[in-house]
């Protein structure tokens, strides 16, 4: 294969045509392309984002907001709240809920009890059209407009 590899200078347009061919079909140059496993029968929208995510895809900077907020992945241009946080400190996914915010009655024995059974979780629950409720097993946030992840210290969550 070398050979035809370093061509002469009066090579014709076939020689070419057959190196391209021989490569094409050579079987150490074909690969299959990976399949996507998934658990579940159909990908549901918010799986496909999940997908994206595990490709390198991340919000910078990160945003929370209220349910008005579009969700997905922010940047300074287009600013939308992220739909796959995760908490560096309970190493646990944050759960959100739109429309709601929390009690003011919440604590960290509620939260580490009771995430992320949402039955459970209503007790402290109250409806509130536009705010969006956030929380893991160790945080919790209620947001009414969208805000940049930076400005609440506390919190350790990440993309």
């Amino acid at each position: 294969r070398s050979a035809k590899v370093l061509m002469s200078a009066g090579s014709s347009e076939e020689d070419l045509d057959d190196i391209i061919d021989e490569i094409c079909n050579d079987s150490s140059f074909t690969k299959t392309p990976p399949k996507l496993k998934s658990n579940s029968v159909s990908l549901t929208p918010e799986r496909n984002s999940v997908v994206v995510q595990a490709h390198g895809k991340r919000c910078c900077p990160v945003y929370l907001g209220g349910s008005l907020s579009p969700s997905g992945i922010g940047t300074n241009i287009s600013k939308r709240t992220c739909d796959q946080l995760r908490c560096t400190a309970c190493d646990f996914r944050v759960s959100l809920f739109n429309d709601y915010v929390w009690d003011q009655s919440c604590d960290y024995l509620f939260f580490r009890n009771n995430m992320p059974e949402l039955s459970k979780l209503r007790a402290k629950m109250i409806k509130k059209k536009g705010a969006r409720a956030y929380a893991c097993q160790c945080s919790w946030r209620s947001i009414d407009e969208l805000t940049d992840l930076q400005t609440e210290q506390q919190l350790r969550w990440v993309c």
